[in-house]
């Protein structure tokens, strides 16, 4: 299986994306899309430096051969009444941070049932706008499933909405976006998944300074910019500082939330009292 028959949350979700980034005049182009199978499962392994990086490759997908992607996306995604509602509907999976062995037997499954999964291994935006290590899960879940991993870098998509930052609608307006679709990935078998990983990390780096040498704005001075290329973005190194952060505060939060749902209400404590006399 390749398509579903019926498909009445993925279809107009794609028209309304087509209908939005038309509306800013998004300039995209779009090299390597021949290496999308018309048939079959695939993992597509895709950078991650903005919110809108699913839609845009989504969008470039369809305009090529109209497969539609399934995304792994994190489960607090699914737990929002609309948004879960519609990520549900158009057959995404859900995937719990601190038990992702569920999510992965799924995406297998759905792999060998001819499906193309949308995979961000950096597991996360990344804020300085290079590709940070990645996640071994793309690799081992495309050679359970014996699918091709694709590598896929998109550039210029951080400057419709990214972490830390919200362009006005002027600054969106007829923004270029560049993807490159590259050849599908060898999975030597005898080959160490992390090893393997470590190279597509490489593989993706070298296509996103491929794009960015390419880019037709110079970014000079830009918040969107690496600072390797002259940009204002924070180093590798200061973004990992800030992510390590935010993770800590995150880990306190769910702390106090579990401890908190632990904990009896003062009602509860007082109708227990009330039964044990």
């Amino acid at each position: 299986m390749t398509r579903r028959t019926s498909e009445p949350f993925y279809t107009p979700a794609i028209v309304a994306g087509r209908g939005i980034f038309g509306a800013f005049r998004i300039k995209a182009a779009a090299t390597g899309l021949d290496n999308l199978p018309d048939t079959g499962g695939a993992v597509l392994a895709i950078t991650h430096f903005g919110y809108a990086d699913f839609a845009l490759v989504e969008w470039q997908a369809w305009l090529h051969n109209r497969r539609h992607i399934r995304f792994l996306a994190k489960k607090g995604a699914f737990d929002k009444p609309v948004v879960g509602w519609l990520l549900r509907g158009m057959h995404h999976i859900s995937v719990d941070m601190q038990a992702g062995a569920a999510a992965y037997g799924e995406a297998v499954a759905a792999l060998r049932a001819g499906e193309i999964l949308g995979v961000f291994p950096e597991r996360g935006v990344n804020a300085s706008f290079t590709v940070r290590e990645l996640k071994s899960g793309a690799v081992r879940m495309a050679r359970e499933a014996g699918v091709p991993v694709i590598p896929v870098a998109v550039w210029g998509g951080h400057r419709l909405l990214t972490k830390n930052h919200k362009p006005t609608l002027r600054q969106a307006y007829g923004v270029p976006i560049r993807f490159a679709f590259g050849a599908a990935f060898v999975l030597d078998p005898a080959r160490d998944a992390v090893e393997l990983t470590g190279q597509l990390h490489d593989t993706l780096q070298a296509m996103v300074d491929e794009l960015q040498a390419g880019y037709p704005v110079d970014g000079t001075g830009q918040w969107w910019q690496p600072r390797h290329l002259g940009g204002t973005a924070p180093t590798p190194e200061q973004a990992a500082v800030v992510e390590a952060e935010r993770q800590r505060l995150r880990a306190l939060k769910r702390e106090a939330a579990t401890r908190e749902a632990a904990t009896p209400k003062a009602a509860d404590r007082k109708t227990a009292g009330r039964d044990d006399a």
